[in-house]
């Protein structure tokens, strides 16, 4: 029995689970918000939360860090121009996640992930 464990393994390797946050990330920056099951919004959140701290402090230490996660550099560029200088007074929780639906395939719980401005 595994103990202590960080973070879920969302059934998927480590490669393959880095790979998927990285995309949801992307899109998330890109449209503001998108749908998503639950456990994987939980998920994605915590690394959205700490892209946008580190894109607060606007220096090119941190752009290279957000630009080195993020898969398409005109996300980056919109994450470090547009949206960390809107959400610079706020101390955190730059996300809101919202149960919508159950999926009709597989009833997974699903929620839309959205940023607050």
């Amino acid at each position: 029995m595994p103990h202590q464990i960080a973070k879920k393994r969302l059934s998927r390797t480590d490669a393959h689970r880095r790979a998927l946050l990285r995309s949801l990330a992307t899109s998330f920056f890109k449209h503001e918000k998108i749908e998503t099951t639950s456990t994987k919004a939980r998920q994605v959140s915590k690394v959205i939360e700490r892209l946008i701290t580190t894109a607060r402090r606007g220096d090119l230490h941190s752009r290279r860090l957000v630009a080195a996660y993020l898969l398409e550099p005109a996300v980056t560029k919109k994450l470090m121009d547009q949206i960390a200088p809107s959400l610079r007074e706020r101390t955190g929780g730059y996300t809101r996640i919202i149960k919508t639906r159950v999926r009709q395939g597989d009833a997974a719980e699903m929620s839309l992930l959205e940023l607050l401005h």
